[in-house]
């Protein structure tokens, strides 16, 4: 089997992104890992005008990014219990190419939670959408206090956490691309 290719998708187009330099860092521990190809995906770098999945809403380039994802890993960040609409409107631009594909979560907070109230918030849409959620989620507490001036991790027991995530992750992808391959289904 060829390398998977999993997008990382950034929740968020804040300005002050916090959760980009943990979008970074699970980037950058991707790319340690030989059997997967990373992208890291930012929404500003994308056009998804209104909500929903319908035609005017999609982005070719997006749409094509999905089609070729073997499984996706979402970093998110916590506002108000939940995740962004940010997040929620890219999402919402596809549907087809999600069906029977992995997602792992990343969480990010300036809060003790690390994002878990959006995480949580996230499995339901996700489901929704045909894709499937891994358990080995990775949480961003107090992202504020986590990286030096540098924009590096100062705990490097979050490489660990990563490494977790992307091993279900890879695990997840393997398999569901072997079933949409192999086993016929209504949906491919």
């Amino acid at each position: 089997m060829g390398k998977l290719f999993i997008p990382i998708l950034l929740g968020t187009t804040r300005p002050q992104q916090e959760s980009a330099k943990v979008a970074k860092l699970i980037e950058k521990v991707g790319k340690t890992i030989s059997r997967i190809e990373v992208q890291l995906v930012d929404p500003r770098d994308y056009h998804f005008p209104f909500d929903g999945n319908d035609p005017e809403n999609t982005d070719p380039r997006y749409s094509a990014l999905t089609e070729k994802a073997d499984g996706f890993f979402i970093v998110t960040p916590e506002y108000n219990h939940s995740f962004p609409g940010t997040l929620k409107r890219m999402l919402d631009s596809e549907l087809k190419n999600y069906i029977h594909k992995p997602v792992a979560f990343a969480g990010v907070s300036n809060g003790i939670f690390g994002g878990a109230r959006a995480i949580e918030s996230l499995v339901n849409t996700v489901r929704e959408m045909g894709l499937a959620a891994t358990f080995s989620d990775v949480y961003f507490p107090q992202v504020h206090t986590l990286f030096d001036e540098k924009g590096n991790i100062k705990d490097e027991g979050y490489i660990k956490r990563i490494e977790r995530g992307y091993e279900e992750l890879i695990w997840m992808a393997q398999s569901l691309k072997w079933g949409r391959e192999n086993l016929k289904s209504i949906y491919h």
